[in-house]
This record gives C-alpha cells, structure tokens and sequence, in this order.
C-alpha cells in the first residue's frame, strides 16, 4: 500500500476538507513571530483563537488577527474562559462574527469549552452538552472539548456535533495519552471525527493518538512552550502523518509469546 499524501487523505468536518490532522493554537508562544513560524512549519491548516483574549486584546494577542494568513488558515474560534453553557454560547457567536472580520464569512466553526475549574481546567460535561444542543440548533458545527467519556461523546454526536475531543490529559500538563483506554472506546463508536486535544507532550504521543485511530489531534503547550517552537511544530507535523499512516497500514497482532522473525527451515546442521 502507497503511503497517503496529506492531499490523498483529507479530513472532513462539517463539509469542509484539512489536509493535515494536526490543528494548532495561538497561546503561550514567546512572540507573534515564533507562532507565524511554528504554524508555517506545522503545515496545519486550522488554528484555534481564543474569541475572548482576542477582543480584549489580551497580552501575547496583540495584532494576532494581522499575523495569519486567513485565506489559507481556517479559523477555529474557541470559547476558553467561559464557565457555564449560557457564556459559552455568547462568545460562540461573537466568535462567527470574528471570523468573518478575517474573510470567512462562512465559518460556522467553534470550539465549544465550558470550564467552571480554573484549577484543574476541565470541562464540564452537563454544561457542554447544554451548550451544544443550542448551538447546533442555531446552525454552529460543533466541536466540543470533552473529558474522555464514550457515553458523553455518543450523546454529543447524537445531537448534532461535527467531531468530539476528548482530552488526553489535563490542558497544558504534557501527561500524554493518560486516558487511553477510554479514547480507544470512543473512536471505536464514534460516527463523526475524534479530534485528541490537550496533555500531548511531545510527536511519539501525537502519533499514537493517531496510530490508535484518532482523526486529528490539537496541539499548542506543546509546541508553543517548546525550547524551539517552530522546529517541534515540524516534528508535530511529521508524527501525524507518521502516526495516520500506520494505522492506516494495520499493526502487527500482539501476542502471548514471542514469534521468530527468521526461517526455522533450512538450518545448517551441526556435523555428526
């Protein structure tokens, strides 16, 4: 089987076609020129923007709608900040108005987060839920930021959302792919993208999020808070592809015992 090229194996949310399965941030980067750069080299094709620290003009996001190319990044406008379903559905909506201020004046994109923790930053499933039913009714594609939960993340599908994400770990943390097992049972049912966002550390768990069957996975600590942003955003990248490929190849089956790898036929024999 020939290798898929990121042109010969889109990913399709809310009828719209990505080239790469690796989405990016805007946050924590130690300048605007180091985010332009570890996007140019991510070779993403979505970013997510944080609606609320775009409109107060928060610090590190001072001229951030000038430094992206919108024509060629799509815009993920997020709802981070918000701590109940009635806000998150607010800033939504000023989200699609700041995407068409970019140029997108059909981006019904959000990336839904309701967060009542500021501490542990993770998400409230009731308030999710309620928030996306809303949304979507209001004609939102829906990208829920979820806790590894199967039956939430059936239950978000089954009113309308465009992918689920469930988290690997806690935001930020780099913990990697702590809630495996549980990710491994909601791509298993789900009918729609699973996106892996927060708690990737480094591209060897980007890849197995991927290698596992994950569609996409979102990463910005990671590579915005890299000792070399743009060179990890790179190597992101590259363990997606990996990380699609072979799970698009098929693993070898584990086993119980080991399994020679060399002919056990055609020995030479030891001399009588």
């Amino acid at each position: 089987m020939d290798s898929p090229s990121p042109n010969s194996d889109p990913l399709t949310i809310g009828g719209r076609q990505f080239n790469s399965r690796l989405f990016t941030g805007t946050g924590k980067y130690p300048s605007m020129a180091s985010m332009q750069q570890s996007i140019e080299r991510s070779g993403c094709d979505m970013v997510t923007v944080a609606v609320r620290r775009v409109q107060t003009v928060a610090a590190g996001h001072e001229g951030l709608m000038e430094a992206i190319d919108w024509q060629r990044i799509w815009m993920l406008p997020n709802t981070a900040g918000c701590t109940n379903a009635e806000e998150a559905v607010r800033v939504a909506r000023l989200g699609r108005e700041l995407a068409k201020l970019a140029g997108q004046e059909d981006n019904t994109f959000v990336k839904l987060e309701v967060i009542p923790d500021a501490r542990h930053l993770l998400p409230d499933p009731i308030g999710t839920l309620n928030a996306a039913e809303q949304l979507v009714k209001e004609g939102f594609t829906v990208l829920p930021y979820i806790n590894a939960d199967p039956l939430l993340a059936k239950r978000l599908e089954e009113v309308g959302c465009a992918t689920v994400m469930p988290l690997g770990s806690p935001i930020g943390s780099g913990q990697g792919l702590n809630n495996a097992a549980n990710i491994g049972l909601i791509i298993e049912n789900a009918g729609v993208p699973v996106v892996v966002d927060a708690g990737i550390g480094v591209p060897s768990e980007a890849a197995q999020a991927l290698e596992m069957g994950a569609d996409a996975v979102l990463v910005n600590s990671a590579i915005a808070l890299a000792g070399d942003p743009a060179a990890m955003a790179e190597a992101m990248g590259q363990a997606v592809m990996a990380g699609r490929t072979a799970h698009l190849s098929g693993r070898l089956p584990r086993r119980d015992q080991a399994s020679a790898s060399s002919p056990t036929t055609g020995l030479v024999q030891s001399p009588q």
